[in-house]
């Protein structure tokens, strides 16, 4: 490719010197014979001249023009071989080393985006070999207590009684909520390219709305409720967001130590920060970061009274992002603040844009 290029650049590079260089010659000996400014023999010495300083002019300035070239080609060919052995490197499924970016040019960001694409990539293969892994591990208590049990139960070496098959229910029950997760966090993935179904809603008489399906564990666990939400008019999709809300107050009162449960909602610019505070037990400031994570838990013994499956909070951050929002956690001790922004209503979208997304 690189000699092919230079090959046909010193071509056009002759070329051009060479109707040039014959024009002026050309021309010169067409003054000299037309006007008589010397003799015949000092004209003929003249063309001559004239052809050997023509020859000698494009022989040198072919050779320095093929020179330049090389060394300009070299440098933007070399990045593009670079990327073609890291390329076939990819596709033969391995990982190549980030390429240095020589140039701020065209070739310089495509070198930069290349180098993006494969840290992208190699992110997501472990991210996805760590959930197969995080799923195997979630799956194979339950279902070897599950086995273990029954085949005990089936041989007659065990006796069932109520609390034996409360217990082997409570399993049933872990792995269907596990399953069920695993099917949302799925479906939301999979909505990325599909508009999600947007309405505008008062966002107070929503939350207390949602506050009500908790109504009755929040008077079992005699958890008192202080919401303080400035009215306002936002973009969402219902279901998902009834589900981000469901999802944040029941890891609320499930972990909560301090029977009190603050809900905020507050207009900040063009965003609405809902935020769900309780009192909770200390979460490390290293592991914070992580928390929205699937299948995170801050107890690394992964005990499923105090970390659950791990994938509620992957849940919420999949949709509020779908929303065009963040989320996030302040943590000051015991006391853990989740919160997620959601676009108001005059700044969600354009018009245009949002009638073809809003129902």
């Amino acid at each position: 490719m690189q000699w092919k290029l230079i090959l046909i650049n010193v071509l056009v590079i002759s070329v051009v010197i060479w109707l040039a260089g014959v024009s002026v010659k050309d021309f010169a000996c067409l003054l000299v014979g037309q006007y008589h400014l010397v003799g015949e023999d000092k004209s003929r010495f003249f063309d001559s001249t004239m052809q050997f300083y023509l020859l000698r002019a494009s022989l040198l300035a072919i050779v320095v023009a093929s020179v330049i070239h090389y060394f300009f080609i070299n440098r933007i060919l070399v990045p593009l071989q670079k990327l073609v052995e890291s390329t076939r490197l990819m596709t033969e499924g391995n990982y190549p080393k980030p390429l240095p970016v020589l140039s701020p040019d065209e070739i310089g960001r495509l070198t930069r985006d290349f180098n993006h694409l494969v840290f992208t990539l190699k992110k997501t293969e472990e991210s996805r070999k760590q959930m197969l892994s995080d799923i195997s591990h979630e799956l194979r208590t339950p279902l070897t207590n599950l086995k273990g049990y029954l085949e005990a139960l089936s041989s007659g070496i065990l006796q069932g009684d109520q609390t034996l098959y409360h217990m082997l229910y409570q399993e049933s029950i872990h792995l269907t909520e596990l399953v069920e997760e695993l099917h949302q966090l799925t479906i939301w993935e999979a909505r990325k390219m599909k508009p999600l179904s947007f309405e505008k809603v008062d966002v107070q008489e929503f939350m207390e709305n949602c506050l009500q399906n908790f109504k009755l564990e929040l008077q079992n666990k005699e958890m008192k409720v202080h919401v303080s939400m400035t009215p306002e008019t936002v973009w969402m999709d219902k279901d998902g967001m009834k589900q981000v809300l469901n999802n944040l107050l029941k890891n609320a009162i499930q972990y909560d130590v301090g029977r009190k449960l603050t809900v905020t909602g507050k207009s900040i610019d063009k965003k609405y920060i809902i935020t769900i505070t309780n009192i909770g037990q200390p979460i490390p400031e290293e592991m914070q970061p992580r928390i929205f994570e699937p299948f995170f838990r801050v107890d690394p013994s992964r005990q499923r009274h105090t970390g659950g499956s791990g994938l509620g909070l992957a849940i919420v951050k999949e949709i509020v992002e779908q929303h065009g929002g963040n989320v996030g956690l302040h943590s000051n001790k015991n006391e853990h603040s989740f919160w997620f922004s959601i676009q108001k209503v005059e700044s969600a979208f354009d018009c245009h844009e949002a009638e073809s997304r809003c129902v």
